[in-house]
């Protein structure tokens, strides 16, 4: 006879314990334990027989792969959309996850079947918005429907080359007493559509709710058992949209695609850099324009920096779209080795257009604006900053210089500082480009100020 067990599991962060406590010792969070019942006898009498193949068996990727007829979705999803694969969409409430997804079914038109399970909205308000869109995809088929069951049946007996379930946290399945969008329930949801999508060779995109720290709600695992993570990113108050990709089994991780909401929907930006420097302020003070890099994408950005005196006992340092410490750190390499007296001033870089990035890279970028407000002189519009500032004042190699200057020359910057290690590397792939070794950032201050 089968022996049963319980155990409680945190519903935030998944985190397991033999009896119910008040407080996750993990998440700290409140009250977030809910009771799994498990058996204990191990079962091997209806075990499947393993049938191995060979790696030649296995079809060409290219032939896994949908084409989305999307670019900025290609690109982050690593060339297409591969055939049984499970993709979970993250971000924040309104930002657009479904109205992206939407979007997705409007692009491939009627060259396969999709299936979209909404489990938030009614038939009417999903067929608003997509008429709204301009949707007239015929093999689209649209369901309201919570039950897990329910849905998995009808995969397996439709098998529609795409379904989207929005979201998985109002799925629950009637096997289980917690309640939907608990740990056990989103966990076992999971895995019952991962095994349908392996299954059925059927594609399977997941929309998730985020929390308040901007983590996807639900068991860490969650994000352990799908096949690509991508999180929708961006500011309410900017019409720019970054999808970005933190998991990619089938492609390269941190690709970002940028799209614009539109009265329209979401507008693909194939230019980014372009349309990130357009609104620039020619020669005002605390202005720098530098090359980062997500993933093998260059992507201009301008930073900018203003400092000025403190009329509190304690001077203030903000950033938005870098680290702050990584800031405060800079600006005391300033302190200590140019000697500027910016101890008792204020501080604030932003990264223009709603871009976040945290490569060290952009460090000299950032001194040099933090510098150029300071001392009230102009970066000129024809350079570009390069490099990875040290505490002892050094400037340190960077990777893919070559990507980075050829996106400068090809949007008309005439004058790259680099760090010296990169020199050779910067000046073989430079043609209209005149490039600038600096092995601190004394000299480098000295090359733009001069």
């Amino acid at each position: 006879m089968a022996k049963f067990k319980s155990k409680f599991i945190c519903r935030e962060c998944g985190y397991e314990t033999v009896k119910w406590m008040g407080k996750c010792p993990s998440c700290l969070m409140f009250d977030s334990f809910d009771e799994e019942v498990y058996s204990t006898e191990k079962v091997f009498e209806n075990a499947v027989v393993i049938r191995p193949v060979t790696l030649q068996s296995i079809e060409d990727d290219n032939k896994q792969r949908i084409d989305v007829n999307m670019d900025e979705l290609n690109r982050v999803l690593g060339g297409g959309l591969v055939k049984g694969s499970m993709v979970l969409v993250g971000g924040d409430p309104g930002i657009g996850k479904s109205t992206l997804l939407l979007q997705l079914c409007k692009s491939i038109e009627n060259n396969y079947s999709i299936l979209y399970i909404s489990g938030e909205e009614s038939l009417s308000q999903i067929g608003i918005r997509a008429r709204r869109l301009g949707m007239k995809n015929q093999k689209l088929q649209l369901a309201c429907e919570t039950d897990l069951e329910s849905i998995g049946d009808f995969i397996e007996k439709t098998r529609p080359d795409i379904a989207i379930i929005d979201s998985i946290q109002t799925i629950y399945s009637r096997q289980m007493t917690s309640v939907p969008g608990s740990a056990n329930q989103i966990r076992n949801a999971t895995l019952l559509l991962m095994n349908i999508a392996k299954k059925t060779d059927t594609a399977i995109f997941l929309v998730g709710h985020v929390t308040k720290d901007g983590s996807i709600a639900g068991p860490k695992i969650l994000e352990h058992m799908v096949d690509t993570v991508l999180y929708f990113e961006g500011d309410r108050s900017s019409s720019f949209r970054i999808l970005r990709a933190v998991k990619n089994r089938f492609g390269s991780t941190n690709e970002i695609g940028v799209f614009e909401m539109s009265d329209n929907g979401l507008e693909q930006i194939k230019n980014p850099s372009l349309r990130l420097l357009s609104g620039r302020n020619d020669g005002a003070y605390g202005s720098c324009v530098m090359p980062t890099l997500e993933g093998t994408r260059p992507i201009m950005v301008e930073i900018q920096a203003l400092v000025c005196t403190t009329a509190f006992g304690m001077p203030r340092r903000m950033s938005t779209g870098f680290d702050n410490n990584r800031v405060t750190m800079l600006m005391a390499i300033l302190e200590k080795v140019l000697s500027y007296k910016i101890y008792n001033c204020d501080a604030y870089v932003n990264v223009a257009g709603g871009i976040k990035i945290n490569e060290p890279a952009c460090d000299l970028a950032i001194i040099t604006s933090i510098a150029s407000s300071f001392k009230n002189k102009s970066v000129g519009n024809e350079w570009v900053i390069i490099g990875e500032a040290g505490l002892t004042g050094e400037v340190r190699a960077v990777s893919f210089i070559d990507k980075r200057i050829k996106e400068s020359e090809r949007l008309g910057f005439k004058k790259a500082i680099v760090p010296a290690a990169n020199l050779n590397e910067a000046k073989k792939c430079s043609t209209g480009i005149e490039v600038f070794g600096v092995d601190n950032i004394k000299k480098a201050l000295a090359l733009v100020f001069e």
